[in-house]
């Protein structure tokens, strides 16, 4: 058994030294995918190491963590399975030839707003999933594809914020009665689209001139059969999605695999008299899911339920309340730290260091806090699941996120918090 302080210690340490290897994973030649699990299997071998701690104790921590990540992990693969399943028949094309411009900035601009506002509907990490994907038929160039991606995480971060069902963050504090539908709707609409414009103008320095021939030729690709009927299932099942919570209670994954049965029922229908169309039925499609991107997700979350689950990081937020005493710039702390480790432990740990009869319902704090902690993941592609989705599907060097976005983004983020304050 090791002592708590000394086992802490070595947490923390497991998690520096597994971050550094993904951000260095272009340099040490190491799948980021690996890191991520063996930062995760060992995060966990420490807890159980802890003295005072019995395996049965361990066990139920485990698996209420274990139970929180596979509901993220079970939506995720659902959502990717609607999007595979709607790219392989072509649907994304009622989309793009929705897109007339051709125009490098102007399609950023596009493909901003249109993320920020479908972001709000849905939330921000199903829309970064449609949007790559209807992103990949739009433009070729690699590097203009990973600069409008990364806009699109902006944006869907930004988009997620102000909306009860946006951001996972934003629904927690929601359900907990810390903020009111109208509330933050009416507090953070403006804040958020500010962060977004602010990010899209410094980010359409890159972008001159026009994609030549690109749009015309996604706009000339045929449709496969049942394409329009695919198109529209899809996308209303992802919608359906947070009105299915709503009306049952039962978890977003169960809404996705509802989407996902249904789909998976109408596409046999149609193509199974149809041996040369079996590459658009679902099982065809569960083996165009990446894999290996799921499986990063899955390490990180793990490994932040490590440190939550011996109380690292309401240690942290503890920490910062004593020696932070205005709650705007914790809150605004909060943000800068969700760029690094995950928003939903540091929003409940911020839920647990104030009660109502401090702060009550719709509160500057909580406001701020929902902002903060849904925008600030942006600063880095780890912070947020929009960013590791994209990750994912683009793999994305972290480094290169850094360079190329991390400076937008914050910009994006303290103009958003100053609109808020002068509000």
């Amino acid at each position: 058994m090791l002592e708590p302080m000394v086992a802490n210690g070595m947490l923390v340490l497991i998690f520096v030294l597994g971050y550094l290897a993904i951000a260095l994973e272009a340099k040490i030649h190491v799948n980021k995918t690996a890191s991520a699990l063996l930062m995760a299997v060992l995060a966990w071998a420490t807890v159980f190491l802890i003295r005072g701690h019995s395996p049965d104790d361990d066990v139920a921590s485990l698996s209420e963590h274990l139970g929180e990540v596979c509901q993220i992990i079970f939506f995720l693969l659902g959502a990717m399975a609607l999007v595979e399943l709607i790219d392989a028949h072509k649907g994304f094309k009622v989309v793009t030839d929705a897109i007339r411009t051709s125009s490098k900035k102007k399609l950023l601009w596009v493909l901003g707003f249109v993320t920020f506002f479908l972001s709000a509907v849905l939330d921000n990490l199903t829309t970064t999933i449609v949007m790559v994907s209807l992103l990949r038929k739009l433009v070729t160039e690699r590097e203009d594809r990973l600069l409008l991606g990364s806009m699109i995480v902006v944006a869907a971060n930004a988009g997620g914020a102000w909306t009860p069902i946006g951001d996972v963050t934003t629904t927690m504090l929601w359900i907990n009665g810390n903020i009111t539908t109208w509330g933050i709707m009416k507090a953070l609409f403006l804040p958020s689209l500010v962060a977004l414009a602010a990010s899209l103008v410094l980010m359409g320095r890159h972008f001159r001139g026009s994609y030549v021939g690109i749009i015309g030729k996604i706009q000339e690709e045929k449709q496969e059969p049942g394409a329009k009927l695919d198109f529209g299932l899809g996308l209303g099942g992802l919608v359906f999605v947070p009105v299915f919570k709503a009306l049952t209670g039962l978890p977003p994954f169960m809404g996705i695999l509802i989407a996902v049965g249904v789909l998976w029922l109408v596409t046999d229908l149609m193509h199974h008299k149809h041996e040369e169309r079996k590459v658009l039925r679902v099982p065809h499609i569960l083996s165009r899911i990446d894999t290996s991107g799921v499986l990063f997700f899955l390490g990180i979350l793990l490994c932040i339920g490590a440190l939550d689950s011996v109380g690292l990081l309401k240690s942290l937020a503890g920490w910062v309340g004593n020696y932070v005493s205005s709650s705007n710039t914790i809150a605004v702390l909060f943000g800068l730290i969700s760029a690094v480790i995950d928003n939903v432990p540091l929003v409940a740990a911020g839920m647990g260091m104030y009660d109502f009869a401090l702060f009550p319902p719709d509160h500057s704090f909580w406001q701020l806090l929902a902002y903060c902690a849904g925008t600030g993941g942006s600063m880095l592609v780890i912070g947020s699941a929009a960013g590791v989705a994209f990750m994912g599907m683009e793999h994305v060097d972290f480094m290169w996120y850094v360079r190329r976005v991390s400076l937008v983004a914050l910009v994006g983020y303290f103009a958003g918090v100053g609109v808020y304050l002068l509000g």
